[in-house]
Formats: structure tokens, sequence, C-alpha cells
């Protein structure tokens, strides 16, 4: 008979204004995830590695205030209503303009001020997990529709961290959902995460300009730095969107840290990944590239991009998207 997860719930910390936070806590075959309901944040993750011994890989921190001290970075949270960027702040949708709070310069990032990183999330048990719900009003952050949310964090049989994510909305609107989890399978307290080997599903980018908006062009990777077609070290300086290729149910990522055997394996149903290797963290209290980051989601600007795959969401209408994030050793 299999057993499912283990799942637990404990009081964990409060918010400025006094809002009670909860987290929980899931475990199976060998593996352990600590969700929050602030932000629908992954603050933990540990596996084991060639030795057996288990390591915290997730870049996390240790109360709310932290959370909500180091908004930027969004370690581990669910980003939306839209995830990446919309150039200018505004989009177009059924001939309406639609300008949305900049809160990257001109450009809008992550959803915008009050993004869903920064939402306290209702939350119950489900079979092997938890999930977590949220109501974005009509006019939130400047985005159109009534949009009902739900992320559900499930363990499966083997250890794989799920993630399903699904919306609806009572009016047109763009939905673009991520989770913004830095990796470093060496050990969150490791160091650099530079060095772990990157293999990517993907043989074009969509480049960006100097403020990462898509020049709406298709790239090809090959005789690039940007080409991880096979395995080999990351190196500095990516927040780059891949066009992920049709992979028949096999990996679209494989992240591997050679000193500890720990291997990272990303399925998706995205059309995209967001490589960041965390340039930008500051030292407070990690240090530049002291994670990997590997978000599935649509590309950025696609509001703006009919070339790109629509992120438009209608009434009547679901979004569905689900990325599983398995564990091994090699």
């Amino acid at each position: 008979m299999t057993t499912g997860a283990a799942v637990q719930s404990e009081d964990f910390s409060t918010r400025a204004d006094g809002t009670p936070v909860r987290r929980w806590t899931l475990e199976r075959a060998g593996v352990r995830v600590r969700v929050l309901t602030y932000g629908a944040v992954v603050q933990s993750v540990e596996i084991p590695g060639r030795d057996g011994a288990r390591a915290e890989v997730a870049l996390g921190l240790p109360d709310v205030t932290a959370y909500e001290t180091h908004t930027g970075p969004y370690f581990g949270a669910v980003v939306g209503r839209y995830a990446n960027r919309i150039a200018g702040g505004s989009f177009v949708l059924d001939g309406r303009t639609h300008r949305v709070t900049r809160n990257e310069g001109r450009n809008t990032l992550h959803g915008g001020g009050r993004g869903f990183d920064k939402r306290v999330w209702d939350a119950e048990e489900v079979p092997g997990g938890v999930r977590l719900s949220l109501v974005a009003e009509d006019g939130e952050e400047g985005f159109p529709g009534r949009l009902a949310v739900s992320v559900a964090y499930t363990l499966d049989e083997d250890g794989a961290l799920r993630i399903d994510y699904r919306a609806t909305t009572d009016a047109p609107t763009v939905v673009n959902l991520t989770n913004h989890t830095y990796w470093n399978l060496a050990g969150a307290d490791s160091g650099s995460a530079l060095g772990h080997e990157l293999r990517l599903a993907a043989g074009r980018i969509t480049p960006g300009d100097e403020e990462s908006i898509p020049t709406g062009e298709f790239v090809a990777v090959e005789g690039t730095r940007f080409d991880f077609r096979e395995q080999k070290p990351v190196g500095p300086g990516y927040d780059t969107n891949y066009v992920l290729e049709e992979t028949g149910g096999e990996p679209v990522a494989e992240l591997y840290d050679p000193s500890s055997g720990r291997l990272l394996t990303v399925r998706t149903t995205e059309p995209g990944l967001q490589l960041y290797t965390a340039d930008h963290l500051d030292g407070d209290p990690f240090a530049p590239c002291a994670g990997i980051a590997l978000e599935t989601q649509h590309f950025p600007d696609a509001p703006n991009r009919p070339e790109f795959p629509s992120t438009v969401l209608r009434p009547g209408e679901e979004f569905t998207s689900t990325t599983v994030y398995g564990f091994s050793v090699r």
C-alpha cells in the first residue's frame, strides 16, 4: 500500500499589520517542503545528496518580516497576476488600453507594486499537500477582471514537487503565473550556485533590450553562450526567456550539482522558462548568484506581442498550468 505525503500546518509568523501567516510542511520519499500562506512562498526544500545527508536547496528567509523587507528578489513566491515584464506598464485588450502599476522603471514586473507575492493566501489540505487560493479584484494593480486563483503544492510518490495552477475570471484579462524559487543544490548556505551544470530543451530565446523587454525576435542559441542543449556549467549574467521544445513528457530542464550529486529536473506545460542567475542579489542575506531560478511561464510582454503564445483568459475559460520539480541523485 502506497502512503501519501505527510502534511502538517502550524502558526508561523505575523505580518507587520498583524495578519497571521501559517506554514505547511509536506514530507515524502526523503523530501521535505515548507510552504507559507504569505505569497504562496516555497520557504524550504530539503533533499538528500549522494552521501544520504539532507540539505536545504531553496533560498528561504526566516520569518515574514524578512519577506516583507526583501520584496525585490521574490524568494520562493508565486508571482502574478502577470509574471515577468509588461512593457510601458500598459497593454491593449479587445480595443481597450489597460494601464497597470509600473514598479520597475517605466515597466511592470511580476504583477506590479502589490502582486500575489505580497498577499496572504487562504489554505486547505488536499491529498498529498496544500492548496492556496486568493481573489484578485477587478482593477487591482490596474488589471481587468475579478480573478480567482489557486495553487496546489503536492509531493508525488517519488518526492517530486508538483505545482498546479488554476484561475478563472469574470472579464477578459491576462494571466501568467510562476514560482520564483532560487535553487542551490550544493546547499542554500554554500555560496555561489555558479558551476551547477544545466541542460535546457530549448533551441531559441526571446532576447530583450536594455530593460529586459523582448524585442519580438526569436533567436537561435546555436553558437552562443545561451546554448544549454547539452549539459554545461552555468556562468553569470542570465535573465533570459527560453522557448521550450516539445519533449514528449521528458524533462525540459536538468540542473546538476557535481559536488553533492543532486539533480533537479523540470517538467512543465508552459511554453517558456526564464533562466535567472540572481546576479542582482545584494548580499542581504544572499550574495549575487547564490541561487538559480528556473521560472516556467509564458513569455514576457506577451500582452503586447501577438506573435507570442497568448496569455488572455476570458470568462467561461479556466487557466491551468502544471510544473513538476523532480529530485534525485546522480
